[in-house]
């Protein structure tokens, strides 16, 4: 009987847990903490009828000093809530778990009162209709967790929160993530130059077909456990896709601040699909802003200069684009302070400055002289992994772009050349189950990495007339089947659309700076009147090409830093920089996979909004074609393709 527990609360809930107790420990029971806690309490509990918003971080705040562990309870509408334990010094807090659980929330009603009473601290009723067995129910699973932290066992509220229906009885214990951000226990590094320095390290394939460097084996249980939740989780819903032609899962990423990022995965399997659409939410969730250090300087390009990444090498927009009426964003000005991230240049070896609103996509809106999209970003088992991809992606979208401007008559590929029977079935599937003929097309740039275009044609009027995507990999088979899921993807939900976004897509056909968001892009080329705008790719006088005579036979390395170490020569011989800005939240480092942003200046970066396409201080596009043999003399502004790109 001489271990003390502090019960800090009152009401119904509070009165039960210390009666079951006080049978094993001396009990203090408290209103607040008004007159602080015993030195020699071994746990506190914090326990209401209701939800107080203001409660909580007084007791972190009293808690965390005094170094004692606490765990909570109280009732929000029709649950009881236990949890958290909180452990001072250890990330995951009362205001993390909070924090999740209102992201979260699927109910308005709930997350505006949630809202509410954050805003007004005080509390929030409890449904009057609450049983007492309901709150019996939530006090001893209480007393259940408070033995088990006696006692020295793990609780099962470590990391967790307990819901209660209090009408049912029926509990479910949900994991939350602990929130870098968190003003609690948040522990955030400060950036530097130091720990922006790469040294490439070694990375086995895990089989001599990969180019992973970590079995998706080891990963998919983790994943689902970790951030698949709909109470709590990163992800809060899952939605698999059984009309696709292939197997595709979504899984949504919920935010207050940018809206909820649906993002998704396309495989030939289900638990595949689900697994990559995770991996793609974690790639997008730290993308968006910093959560993985602080960042510290903030100054002009000009007091940086020796240092720093010049933004005009990235590419902006023109002065007229700049001196549009309701333009928004505004040129860049070199004495103007901005805040800097540190990144790695491979061509330098060393570290370097970038603008954090090139590093963090969503730090560019509302503001900035330029929007910055998901170009170049890329989640990895390993640095090197997550690099390697994300210099693919660059290159994807460049000889996307390049391919376009230039409206270059590349190569139009025979896809059962390939001998790749996965492929074969893929390009007939979508012919016979969703009516559309794939054209492939090698869209190769000066870097020689295999790049893919695949145009999807509907043999059926009644249906999205032309959907375009894109691939890139050392493996340009990879390349074109990734470029085919990404068709499939689309095809559904375009056909679902096409009918009655018609009217309005006909409008961005003859004004192109209708052309807004991501979707206007490709949906413009559902209309069959935008086909004429690809003749220079549909032209059937061009005889096909097999992958044997447009690729170079793949050399086959055991360890993929060495194929990473080989791109990044080939970009060093054209004096093309590859820039590497570590994007990698705690969320994603708590499993061991990191996120990269690769910045390659001179570069075509993907934009969305006809209006914002940015070709300033990109002179590449007016060249290669030249070198590629395509025309005779170099481009010039005046030349280059008008219309709003067709990518998704």
């Amino acid at each position: 009987m001489s271990a003390i527990v502090v019960v800090v609360g009152e009401g119904l809930l509070a009165d039960f847990v210390c009666g079951e107790l006080s049978d094993h420990y001396k009990v203090v029971r408290q209103i607040d903490f008004g007159a602080g806690v015993p030195s020699a309490a071994k746990l506190v509990l914090v326990v209401h009828d209701e939800w107080h918003s203001s409660v909580y971080p007084h007791a972190e705040a009293v808690l965390q000093q005094a170094g004692i562990p606490w765990l909570r309870g109280f009732v929000s509408f029709d649950e009881g809530m236990i949890g958290p334990l909180v452990r001072p010094g250890t990330p995951g807090c009362s205001q993390c778990a909070d924090n999740r659980r209102f992201i979260a929330g699927h109910d308005p009603k709930e997350m505006l009162e949630l809202l509410d009473a954050l805003l007004m601290p005080g509390k929030m009723s409890r449904n009057v209709s609450t049983s007492r067995t309901g709150l019996w129910q939530v006090a001893h699973l209480l007393v259940a967790e408070t033995q088990r932290v006696m006692q020295g066992s793990r609780a099962h509220s470590e990391e967790h929160m307990y819901m209660i229906n209090l009408n049912t009885l029926k509990s479910s214990l949900h994991f939350f993530l602990p929130d870098p951000l968190c003003p609690v226990c948040g522990l955030l590094p400060e950036d530097s130059s130091t720990a922006a320095r790469i040294s490439l390290e070694p990375r086995p394939k895990i089989s001599a077909e990969s180019y992973r460097s970590r079995s998706e084996d080891d990963l998919k249980e983790i994943l689902v456990k970790d951030y698949l939740d709909s109470r709590t989780g990163l992800f809060n819903a899952k939605i698999l896709d059984l009309v696709s032609p292939f197997s595709a899962v979504s899984v949504n990423l919920p935010s207050f601040t940018t809206g909820d990022e649906v993002t998704g995965g396309r495989s030939h399997s289900y638990a595949e699909s689900e697994f990559t659409a995770i991996l793609e939410g974690l790639e997008r969730s730290c993308g968006l802003a910093a959560h993985g250090k602080r960042t510290m300087i903030n100054d002009s390009f000009n007091h940086l200069a020796d240092q720093a990444l010049y933004p005009v090498n990235v590419g902006l927009y023109s002065n007229d684009q700049y001196a549009q009426p309701d333009f928004p964003f505004e040129p860049f000005d070199p004495d103007q302070r901005i805040d800097w991230v540190w990144g790695y240049s491979f061509l330098q070896e060393r570290p370097i400055l970038v603008p954090e609103t090139l590093a963090y996509y969503s730090s560019s809106n509302g503001g900035g002289f330029v929007q910055e999209g998901s170009n170049g970003c890329a989640l990895g088992g390993s640095l090197e992994e997550a690099i390697f991809y994300g210099i693919l992606e660059v290159v994807e979208r460049d000889s996307f772009l390049m391919t376009w401007y230039a409206k270059l008559p590349i190569p139009c590929l025979n896809p059962y050349s390939a001998n790749d029977k996965e492929l074969q079935l893929m390009v007939e599937r979508l012919r016979e189950v969703a009516e559309y003929d794939v054209h492939l097309f090698n869209m190769t740039m000066e870097n020689g990495i295999p790049s893919i275009w695949a145009l999807a044609k509907s043999q059926n009027p009644r249906k999205t007339n032309l959907i375009c995507a894109a691939g890139a990999h050392l493996d340009p088979v990879r390349a074109a089947k990734s470029a085919i899921h990404e068709l499939a993807g689309m095809m559904v939900i375009f056909n679902e659309k096409f009918d009655v976004g018609r009217e309005e897509l006909l409008q961005m056909f003859h004004d192109p700076f209708l052309v807004q968001q991501m979707e206007d892009h490709a949906m413009l080329y559902s209309l069959p009147e935008a086909e004429e705008r690809l003749q220079f790719l549909l032209d059937k006088e061009r005889p096909l090409r097999t992958f044997d005579e447009e690729f170079k036979p793949i050399v086959s390395q055991p360890d993929l830093t060495d194929n990473l170490r080989d791109m990044i020569q080939v970009f060093r011989r054209l004096n093309l920089d590859v820039i590497v800005v570590d994007q990698t939240s705690q969320e994603a480092l708590r499993n061991g996979l990191y996120c990269i942003k690769v910045l390659i200046p001179g570069m075509l970066p993907m934009t969305f909004g006809h209006h914002l396409t940015r070709l300033t201080g990109l002179e590449r596009v007016f060249r290669i074609p030249v070198e590629l043999g395509y025309t005779k003399h170099p481009l010039t502004i005046e030349q280059l393709n008008v219309h709003p790109h067709p990518f998704l």
